[in-house]
């Protein structure tokens, strides 16, 4: 099997990376679990130093970065920029604070002497995704590295280039050889990994559907898991809000990374009192979103990461209007090539609608009508996801 990468602006091939076979697989792991077991001897302040000096490699290559992220799953420029400036913080922040983050805590007990220590739980795989394709690698790997553990990185299949680009960042900076290694695996070999004696721990920012599984067989062999899924955040707005303000943050809030976010605001609930202006004024500021060729200045919605995902997005708002909400900007797929969807709005959303009770991960916010608080309150609640969530008003 091989993993195709595919610019989703163009539709071109951008390179091919062949699965790791079981052996390649079982080497990475052997030594990443020795390079891990050094690296827990090392002192903190030295693998501080070693952190910073990651975040100085991101800071100084954060335009070639910014260009693979582009390449690879269309984020436009100036977030791609951005997100990279955003990893370095992370680094900076665990080199700063990671030894004392660590110290060991004295505990009153009956006994003679009780205390919390902080020790390596040994080689973490991170199941990862593509919306972010640096920013949730580092986010796990600055804090679960600087407290001595090793990483291996089961990337999205559509941004191996990524994957490939973090392990040789850690090189680059001095980090010990092996110590963080990616693996071009599909799913059967992920499972496989999870259960190999040699990794302590898994952590997967996925689908529902995908933490489901992986959670599941991490129980099977008692491993530690830590699951970030899937939201559908609602954004309430309030008679006494401003609207002009909760307009300009919920563009930013739904649209960010082409609508491509589970943190990002997908429910807006607007009572009633205040519903005609906030959709007015909301549908204003997104018709002036550009969509296009993620490099071209002032381009907001760039492609969807793959066809395939927008096509399913598409889906999602069709069915939503079969069961009788309104479009009232975007909602068509445009010609051309590439993956592109418009920024979208649907007025009318209501329980039973597709875009009711699915995420719909992509430009495509919903405008939900409610009477008053106690309503609001009670369709932000109704609902199995989680995150996030923004309350509007005075």
């Amino acid at each position: 099997m091989t993993f195709d990468s595919i610019n989703p602006a163009t539709g071109k091939k951008v390179e091919s990376y062949p699965e790791m076979s079981a052996e390649e697989v079982g080497d990475i792991l052997t030594k990443c679990h020795i390079a891990q077991q050094d690296w827990a001897n090392t002192p903190l302040p030295e693998r501080a130093r070693l952190m910073a000096s990651v975040a100085e490699v991101l800071r100084r290559n954060k335009e070639a970065y910014a260009k693979v992220m582009m390449r690879e799953m269309g984020k436009i420029w100036p977030q791609g920029l951005a997100e990279v400036e955003k990893c370095a913080w992370g680094c900076d922040y665990y080199a700063e604070n990671g030894e004392r983050f660590l110290v060991s805590e004295d505990v009153d007990t009956e006994a003679h002497h009780s205390f919390v220590t902080y020790k390596p739980l040994g080689v973490v795989l991170a199941v990862m995704p593509w919306n972010f394709p640096l920013w949730q690698v580092f986010r796990f790997a600055a804090p679960a590295l600087m407290a001595g553990n090793g990483a291996l990185l089961k990337h999205a299949p559509n941004v191996i280039g990524c994957a490939l680009l973090i392990e040789d960042i850690f090189r680059e900076a001095g980090l010990p050889d092996n110590l963080f290694r990616s693996l071009i695996i599909d799913i059967p070999q992920t499972t496989d990994v999870i259960h190999d004696r040699r990794v302590a721990a898994v952590t997967i920012t996925s689908s529902v559907a995908a933490g489901r599984a992986v959670a599941s067989e991490a129980g099977k062999v008692l491993k530690k898991c830590v699951l970030e899924l899937g939201g559908s955040d609602p954004f309430i707005v309030l008679e006494d809000a401003d609207i002009d303000k909760a307009v300009e943050v919920g563009i930013v809030g739904r649209y960010q990374n082409s609508g491509q976010s589970c943190i990002a605001a997908k429910r807006f609930i607007v009572v009633d009192a205040v519903y005609e202006e906030f959709e007015q004024k909301f549908v204003e500021a997104v018709k002036k979103l550009k969509m296009g060729d993620p490099a071209e200045e002032g381009v907001y919605i760039g492609p969807q990461a793959r066809v395939d995902l927008r096509d399913g997005l598409h889906d999602q708002v069709q069915r939503t209007v079969q069961g009788g909400a309104t479009v009232l900007v975007g909602g068509e797929i445009p010609e051309g090539p590439g993956a592109f969807y418009p920024a979208t709005v649907l007025a009318g959303v209501k329980e039973g609608m597709a875009a009711w009770s699915e995420e719909l991960f992509g430009p495509v916010a919903t405008l939900i009508r409610v009477k008053d608080e106690a309503e609001a309150i009670e369709v932000a609640n109704g609902t199995d996801f989680g995150l996030a969530g923004a309350v509007w008003t005075q």
